[in-house]
């Protein structure tokens, strides 16, 4: 895997359109970029994925794919890296911008803006930010990041409120309870909210988002139904969460004795 990122990292310009002939899950895991500069970085830059368009729709697929038919009811993504695997949509237009490794701009195929998981599923969008950036009324959760450092993530406390009602039709609309002219059977207590991050490394993080989650309006109202990240690595933390949660991550598990190890 380190052989063929750095091989493309080599390449001036990554070819937008190459797709492999043979497309096991992860085949997009080699587009990203090794650590070029050092210890204060994270091993491999899993950003230059999403400037492939093919790549990033197949990434998206397979970490929704083991949530098919489950209940949903918003996405989460965290600060910053989980927006961008939290937002896409399911149409295509071409848009003319800038890619990481271009040399200058570029016109491509790829995902206009919009609530990658959120939008597939229909379900809105919940922003987990890093503290002070929100201008309105937050719950916050410090945690300590995977390279050590004590920090603070929050989010806001007017997308979900206490009396709101629950348990959303997955075909979005209004809830389960509205429709027809005859109540129907509530579904169990809390809102269903899945969590979407770009690697899980210690878990510590994901295990603060996770929460924040919780803690949002009040239990039961939030509950975590399922954690998503291109990789969760086999660490405390991310054995933590695994052994909790339904997960869903993009290495095979030929792989992840290598991502574990960060090689």
């Amino acid at each position: 895997l380190r052989a063929q990122c750095s091989q493309r990292l080599q390449s001036p310009r990554m070819d937008l359109c190459h797709v492999p002939a043979t497309q096991e899950k992860g085949w997009y895991l080699a587009l990203m970029a090794p650590n070029v500069k050092g210890p204060n970085y994270a091993w491999l830059d899993p950003s230059r994925l999403y400037c492939h368009p093919q790549g990033l729709q197949d990434c998206v697929a397979d970490l929704l794919q083991p949530f098919q038919g489950d209940a949903i009811d918003m996405v989460a993504g965290i600060d910053a890296m989980g927006f961008i695997l939290g937002e896409q949509d399911t149409g295509h237009r071409w848009v003319q911008g800038l890619c990481p490794l271009s040399l200058g701009v570029l016109t491509v195929l790829c995902p206009p803006p919009g609530a990658a998981a959120a939008a597939t599923l229909r379900k809105g969008f919940l922003a987990i930010r890093k503290a002070g950036h929100l201008c309105v009324q937050t719950v916050a959760q410090p945690y300590t990041d995977y390279s050590g450092r004590e920090k603070v993530m929050e989010a806001r406390t007017d997308a979900i409120s206490p009396g709101e009602p629950v348990g959303c039709s997955p075909f979005g609309g209004l809830p389960v309870w509205a429709r027809g002219t005859h109540p129907q059977p509530l579904p169990p207590p809390g809102l269903r909210i899945l969590l979407v991050d770009q690697w899980v490394e210690t878990g510590g993080t994901m295990r603060a988002a996770i929460e924040l989650v919780e803690r949002l309006g009040g239990p039961p109202l939030c509950v975590p139904t399922g954690v998503a990240a291109i990789c969760m690595e086999n660490s405390e933390g991310g054995k933590w969460i695994q052994e909790r949660y339904k997960c869903s991550h993009c290495v095979p598990p030929r792989l992840q004795p290598r991502f574990d190890q960060h090689q």
